[in-house]
């Protein structure tokens, strides 16, 4: 489908030659000398919004104001928080999330039909793919049948959201699925799908080049600004309304510079670096801001460690970390595979238009930060958030003082293991996976740990065996490769099996222990720990039966295995016993930078992406015998446990409703600090004695049919039922209770939603009090959608993670911060309050607002909240009751 671009564009718009191609483009340097503003010491990062806004210009949606706002950014020192609006070029989704965005179209479908409307109308304007990534589970583990064992089950759980996405791939235009198998879907993207610059043609039929740019339904989108790709995730209702055309509201953002030198020191890996950086960029603050990475130590940072520093920008709470166009951008898309026609399109349209990084560059940032690489030393991070960074040089004690300190039990108590000679303490590694597209996109790192895996192999070690170990790499190229180097053996020879490509582990699907050891855990009130190579370590997340979780590289996440144990110091302990009976330590199987840097020169090839990536759509046997059926609309299986048209359009009419006061609401949770979206929508396994599991129970659906949370994610009373019901969230109405459990209406203990079933029967409003960084972590719109369901008018917190808030208010939940130094705690919040909230009938962006809290007592506190309605357009979408009831109407009238 052509783009549309704006009519304004005679003195912006060139004509690049690049080679025997004539190709258009939007000039930054033309609107400069067209007295728009001095753009020229823009970082790259804003440039990209800048072309965006040169491109739809047309005096309505763009202004030229929005565009000279650019040159006022440089020159009040890299702020002017104007509101803009952007239009990515595209849109990526994974299973997940996409699951629920595809029942979202379809239920637009059924409303707009039933306001009159067009169920055409209802079609993805941009191009969309989904890859599905988030299904496969770790059943299988350490021996050869278990890719093709989990590949089976994925597909016996999963067959009716499949049915139903394959049903997608042909009902809408501009969409595309990525079949099971394939790989991650960040990975993809970054091997396959990005091409830096794109191309389309325009409403006149002329071919254009502009940045490439997306948006998509995972946090981890931002991975591809390591490729020089504008990206962040979304909501899934956010990125709906992009798909249809809606653009994406948003202020001008503040850009950080962080400035890279010097160069890795022998024995350190790109996950060190990035565990660091995520340190110093959460410390420094940068949440709702840009991250552009510059300086000369991008001359000796290979794209696989770009993109994993890109890749945890969720970690560090910036929107994304963007990395300008240069040499090795066009190193990295040669070796994937990229046609040489575009390599030499990216060439010339970053170096005429401004965004080529040479060493020249030296733009103007808000603020900056620096980093001498060769500082960096190997580490970990945990127990419970990516941030919480330690340092394999601190010491010996450094997770026994985690243990201690942080979760307050002893170490050491023991517990006998049925049938196997050897016990269970605290301390013990029971998983330790290679997973996520953090890492396994990194040959230097993947290739590393095949090199530990064959030193050790050589020397007579294995996993210890309550390790639960697998590699689910994120794309098929790592497995061609790893074939390659004939390392896949050596990790087969010490339990790290090929069990998938997926997020597994990292997103926690990393599937049952053994047993006996799940009974030892609980037997014994044991922190069992985990090590995976990913990017999230939140409570509750990995697995049920582990309470702290570490990061850490994939040659690290094999030493553990072999250790066993995370009470130890990998950098002076003792490993294991060789099959000689000698120490071995770490240095003894630590391969050396050159020895990693030749296998990956040898066997990271353009052939095998090539190869890899030449039916990446086709899927194998199991995905093409998948039926459906060819319909516009959809016919909603009434029996289905996973697939149901959700309640948000039924009954809907054109008519938009005023915001009002909130008056005489109750308090369903009060929470703490860093409450994660995993908190308030988890998406892992559940038991059969919550509610969602008594739904299924009720529905004649056995437990170990169940799945998880993020699988059922398009069936919204599974989902409702999973709010808040994170197992390691703490409801400070219950001191000392960790569940999904509140104070219904009688003030007797019950389930989250069950009280907020209650409430909503006597037709109660009700809030949620928080505190910081309220709703860190994934962009999961369940996070929102399922707050909205259980009746919630407002969350009050201290600060908003930025993909939240937007969530929030895409769901007509209106987010408010305390101003003045106010707090759940100052305020001494028990959740026995009733709260009211004035001036809404005349709401205006970030407008302050009174609140009265009239606590149990009879006493009535007055305070001050900040409304985080942060753009006119939001106002309109709370008036709608939602984005996508705002998007639906407006495609009804027209």
């Amino acid at each position: 489908m052509p783009i549309t671009v704006g009519q304004d564009t005679a003195k912006t718009r060139k004509t690049l030659q690049v080679g025997n191609q004539s190709i258009s483009y939007y000039s930054i340097p033309a609107a400069q000398a067209a007295g728009l503003g001095d753009f020229s010491k823009l970082p790259a990062a804003l440039k990209v919004v800048l072309e965006n806004m040169l491109r739809f210009e047309d005096g309505k949606t763009v202004s030229v104001d929005d565009i000279k706002a650019f040159a006022e950014w440089g020159a009040n020192g890299g702020k002017n928080p104007r509101e803009i609006a952007y239009r990515p070029a595209r849109v990526l989704m994974q299973d997940f999330t996409g699951v629920p965005a595809v029942v979202d179209l379809a239920a637009m479908r059924d409303g707009i039909v039933a306001l009159g409307g067009d169920a055409e109308k209802i079609n993805p304007l941009n191009p969309v793919d989904l890859v599905i990534d988030h299904s496969v589970m770790i059943d299988e583990f350490g021996n050869p049948r278990a890719f093709q064992m989990n590949v089976d089950r994925e597909y016996e759980r999963n067959m009716e959201r499949y049915t139903f996405l394959k049903w997608g791939q042909s009902a809408f235009n501009n969409f595309r699925v990525v079949p099971p198998g394939t790989g991650i879907c960040h990975q993809v993207n970054l091997e396959y799908l990005a091409q830096t610059v794109w191309t389309d043609t325009d409403q006149d039929g002329n071919e254009v080049a502009y940045p490439d740019t997306l948006v998509g339904t995972d946090s981890h989108t931002t991975m591809v600004n390591g490729l020089a790709v504008l990206g962040w995730g979304v909501g899934g209702i956010e990125a709906e309304a992009a798909m249809l055309g809606q653009p994406i509201s948003m202020l001008i953002p503040e850009v950080v510079g962080f400035e890279l030198t010097g160069e890795m020191m022998e024995g350190t890996t790109g996950t060190d670096l990035v565990l660091k950086v995520v340190e110093l960029l959460r410390a420094k603050g940068v949440v709702g801001k840009f991250v552009e990475f510059y300086g000369k130590g991008l001359d000796v940072l290979p794209l696989a460690d770009r993109a994993t520093i890109a890749n945890m920008a969720p970690e560090y709470g910036a929107t994304c970390g963007f990395f300008p166009i240069d040499g090795e951008t066009l190193r990295y898309l040669r070796t994937s595979g990229r046609d040489e026609d575009r390599i030499a399109l990216v060439e010339a349209y970053a170096k005429e238009n401004g965004f080529w990084r040479d060493a020249d560059y030296a733009p103007v940032y808000t603020d900056t930060l620096h980093l001498d690489m060769g500082t960096i030393v190997p580490a970990i991070s945990g127990p419970k958030r990516p941030q919480d960074y330690v340092a394999l040089t601190e010491g010996q004690n450094a997770f026994r003082r985690e243990m201690e300190e942080t979760f307050k039990r002893p170490m050491g108590k023991e517990v006998a293991v049925a049938g196997e000679d050897y016990t269970l303490e605290s301390g013990k590694v029971v998983i330790a996976s290679i997973t996520s597209c953090t890492n396994t996109s990194n040959p230097y790192v993947m290739i590393g740990a095949g090199l530990v895996a064959r030193k050790a192999a050589a020397l007579g070690l294995d996993r210890k065996p309550w390790v639960k170990t697998s590699l689910a790499p994120g794309s098929q190229v790592v497995s061609a490769y790893l074939e390659a180097a004939d390392l896949q053996k050596d990790l087969d020879s010490i339990g790290f099996n090929l069990v998938g490509y997926g997020c597994t582990t990292c997103i926690g699907n990393s599937g049952p222990i053994q047993k006996e050891l799940s009974e030892a855990i609980a037997e014994g009130d044991l922190v069992a720990t985990s090590v995976l190579s990913g990017n999230r370590n939140f409570e509750g997340r990995i697995s049920p039966d582990v309470r702290a979780n570490y990061l850490a590289s994939p040659p690290l996440v094999v030493a553990y295995a072999l250790a066993g144990t995370l009470d130890i110091n990998l950098a002076t302990d003792v490993i294991a016993q060789d099959k000689d009976g000698n120490d071995v330590y770490l240095k003894d199987i630590w391969p050396t930078t050159q020895e990693v840097a030749e296998l990956v020169e040898q066997t990271v090839t353009r052939e095998a992406f090539l190869e890899k990536y030449a039916d990446v759509f086709k899927g194998d046997d199991k995905w093409q015998g998948v039926e459906t059926t060819d319909s516009q609309t959809y016919d909603w299986p009434s029996a289905s446990t996973y697939v149901q048209n959700p309640p948000y359009f039924q009954g809907m009419t054109m008519d938009t409703k005023e915001i009002t006061n909130i008056e005489g609401a109750k308090v369903l949770a009060v929470l703490g600090d860093m409450v994660t979206t995993d908190h308030i929508s988890p998406a892992g396994s559940f038991k059969d004695t919550t509610p969602a599991g008594q739904y299924l129970v009720d529905r004649q659906v056995p437990v170990r049919e169940f799945n998880s949370y993020g699988s059922r994610r398009g069936n919204h009373e599974v989902m409702m039922r999973g709010t808040f019901a994170n197992i390691r969230i703490k409801n400070e109405m219950l001191p000392g209770v960790e569940g999904g459990y509140t104070n219904g209406p009688d003030g007797a203990q019950t389930s989250i939603y069950d009280a907020a079933m209650a409430h909503q029967e006597a037709g109660t409003p009700l809030v949620i009090f928080g505190g910081e960084q309220y709703g860190a972590g994934s962009s999961r719109d369940w996070a929102a959608k399922g707050t909205a369901l259980l009746g919630v008018k407002a969350v009050i917190a201290e600060s908003f993670e930025r993909i939240h808030r937007s969530n929030l208010v895409g769901m007509g939940v209106i987010p408010f911060e305390f101003t003045s130094g106010d707090s759940r705690k100052s305020l001494g919040l028990t959740g026995e309050e009733t709260v009211a909230i004035k001036g809404l009938d005349t709401i205006k962006p970030l407008q302050d607002v009174p609140c009265e809290i009239t606590m149990a007592d009879g006493s009535v506190k007055a305070i001050t909240l900040k409304c985080r309605i942060d753009t006119a357009v939001e106002i309109e979408y709370i008036e709608n009751g939602g984005v996508l009831h705002y998007v639906l109407r407006n495609l009804a009238k027209s």
